[in-house]
């Protein structure tokens, strides 16, 4: 599938700041107690000790979360710089576009926290089906998405999504959602997590 050239300006433009922006990002806390308890759910759901695709890894936290629960995870990112970091860690990481890169597989579950919402609103089916295919059958899908409408543009393109809208998008790209949750995070930005498998 051809991919649009403003939407893969807008999802470099992103990459690219979060290149800039890695260093202070890996400061920030790790993950908050609602995101440990969704973590909790897809090591549950992935029978304990599941290998685990992580797109979106940043510094590393929830990956180390999940690890310590005894999931294999496979950490990735877009931006280099996160992976460096982790590097310096002792933690190994692919390097990996969600639009355009291979997700490999089949795993027993993917993670893609927070990361998403970068994804131009004309790939998400795409990126959601390609998601399906790269795990097993009834593999897990642990993903939370910014809620309202539109999009914003400049160094990190955000699109935003109605929990309706996303769910319909996720069905139609071979997922059934198990559970979910809304949430609203200390900026005061809400949030849907859904825990959802691939559709027999």
């Amino acid at each position: 599938m051809k991919i649009p050239a403003k939407s893969l300006a807008q999802s470099q433009r992103t990459i690219d700041s979060y290149e800039g922006f890695a260093d202070q990002y890996s400061r920030l806390d790790g993950p908050s107690p609602a995101v440990e308890a969704a973590l909790r759910r897809i090591v549950e759901a992935t029978g304990g000790r599941g290998h685990v695709l992580e797109i979106g890894s940043g510094p590393g936290w929830e990956a180390d979360f999940l690890e310590a629960l005894g999931a294999s995870v496979r950490r990735t990112d877009a931006t280099r710089r996160f992976l460096e970091l982790q590097a310096q860690r002792g933690k190994s990481g692919d390097l990996l576009n969600v639009i355009t890169d291979d997700l490999g597989g089949p795993y027993d579950g993917i993670v893609a926290l927070c990361v998403l919402i970068h994804v131009p609103r004309d790939q998400i089916g795409q990126v959601l089906t390609r998601s399906a295919q790269a795990l097993r059958p009834d593999g897990a899908f642990l993903v939370s998405m910014r809620d309202g409408d539109g999009e914003t543009s400049g160094d990190y393109h955000t699109v935003y999504w109605r929990r309706d809208d996303f769910v319909a998008c996720m069905e139609a790209s071979g997922f059934t959602v198990e559970w979910e949750e809304y949430s609203v995070d200390c900026d005061n930005d809400g949030w849907n997590t859904f825990l959802a498998r691939r559709s027999p």
